[in-house]
């Protein structure tokens, strides 16, 4: 392969990487950090794994690290419209001159990239950790791709650590059971470095401590040592190890988010006792403000049209709980799309029976389940279902079946690949409306 030259080449490189690629294993990102002097050893860490909440859950933590004063850099994935968002310090997604650059140093320095190329995601992960190590950030919070144990990111250098909910997904990957896909997600565990879990399930919990103790590893645990209750005037009030905080808001929507606002606030203190300065009223801010698109986002109006990434059961049973705390009664018409090799059966037969219509789309990847393959199981669940050629096509059936119905509510979830591409429609349909104006 021949070597980019210039920061668009760069890019077109970095693209041309199967995004979908798999490869799991430390030992090609291992090389490519030492061939870059370690450039993850420059910054404390914040790594969060888990299978729901992790993206909440570090928006709220980078935020409030940035109302502190921090210099703060944010590794996340997927992303939704464009791959810069992976990336991100002072909440700004990195430029495509500045990461086009970045590419071409990391390759100058590891030319092996070249010769036998790494997956899409631990190329970028090198990427990242380099990026901020030049940016001098003051610390990074960094969200683990799938799993923990052979994830690209546990590579790098927490002081704190952090395991999510843990619930059924990539179970090609990490097995069949809670106690098993558990046992992946704590491969991110470092000895002495604590580690904050918010609630799980008793097989989950039980997988995760057991590792905790062999490893000599501080825990701090939702529900033990943390948690988030109601407090007055709709707000919230948290208890923590070292903080007592009332009169919290949180800026990202759903019940959900407060047990991501718990364990964000729990990440915090740990990181606050590491040597990471932040204050109680620089993580109130920082929850009151942050910003995480593609979780229960509203879009547009006339009618409401929501996004939600829910893309396993778990993610869809919180979501359920968002809906009826936020648009109860209102008739739900759903765009739905899932890649082959998710568990579609729970998702659909939670989401399905409350729609009065659902639209069934192809999504852009190869992973895409084609809605023929399914739309005889979804038919069993809702009375008005249509699959469809295309995204624009399922997107405007279903606008046009919820303007037909009074307080008609589209919503669109099963993949984040789906939430990522009608956030492009809307923005261009809604770019093109301004031009008309």
């Amino acid at each position: 392969m021949d070597a980019p030259r210039t920061p668009e080449e760069a890019l077109r490189f970095f693209q041309a990487l199967n995004p979908s690629g798999i490869k799991l294993g430390l030992e090609r990102v291992r090389d490519a950090l030492a061939s870059l002097d370690h450039p993850e050893r420059d910054y404390p860490a914040l790594h969060v794994a888990g299978t729901n909440g992790k993206g909440s859950t570090c928006a709220f933590v980078a935020r409030a690290l940035e109302a502190a004063g921090h210099r703060v850099g944010l590794y996340t994935s997927p992303h939704l419209v464009r791959v810069n968002e992976r990336i991100r310090v002072r909440g700004e997604d990195i430029p495509d001159d500045v990461f086009g650059q970045r590419i071409l140093e990391v390759l100058e320095r590891y030319p092996s990239a070249l010769t036998d190329p790494m997956t899409y995601f631990e190329f970028g992960t090198v990427v990242a950790l380099w990026h901020f190590s030049r940016e001098r950030v003051d610390v990074a919070v960094l969200e683990t791709g799938l799993g923990g144990r052979l994830d690209a990111t546990t590579a790098a250098n927490p002081v704190v650590t952090c395991v999510t909910p843990v619930s059924f997904d990539h179970m090609e990957y990490l097995g069949h059971t809670l106690r098993e896909i558990a046992g992946e997600k704590a491969g991110i565990f470092k000895a002495g470095v604590p580690v904050v879990l918010s609630k799980q399930e008793p097989e989950a919990l039980d997988s995760l401590v057991r590792r905790a103790e062999q490893l000599g590893v501080p825990v701090r645990l939702e529900g033990r040592d943390f948690g988030i209750v109601p407090g007055s005037n709709d707000t919230l009030s948290y208890r923590g190890a070292d903080w007592s905080l009332d009169g919290i808001t949180l800026a990202l929507r759903g019940p959900y988010q407060r047990q991501n606002a718990a364990v964000a606030l729990a990440c915090l203190e740990a990181l606050q006792a590491r040597g990471v300065a932040v204050s109680p009223e620089a993580a109130r801010e920082g929850l009151a403000t942050a910003r995480w698109p593609g979780r229960l986002e509203e879009l547009a109006r006339g009618p409401t049209v929501v996004v939600d990434g829910a893309h396993n059961p778990a993610g869809v049973a919180v979501l359920l709980e968002a809906l009826r705390a936020l648009y109860a009664g209102r008739p739900l018409h759903l765009v739905f799309g899932v890649v082959a090799d998710k568990d579609r059966g729970p998702m659909m037969r939670a989401l399905f029976p409350l729609a009065a219509s659902v639209h069934l789309t192809p999504l852009d990847t190869p992973r895409s389940l084609a809605p023929e393959r399914y739309i005889a199981e979804a038919r069993v669940l809702c009375s008005r279902v249509v699959a469809h050629a295309s995204l624009e096509e399922a997107l405007a059936g279903a606008r046009a079946d919820a303007v037909g119905r009074p307080d008609g509510l589209v919503l669109a979830t099963g993949s984040l690949f789906l939430v990522g591409a009608v956030k492009r429609l809307v923005d261009r349909s809604l770019g093109a409306m301004q031009q008309q104006q």
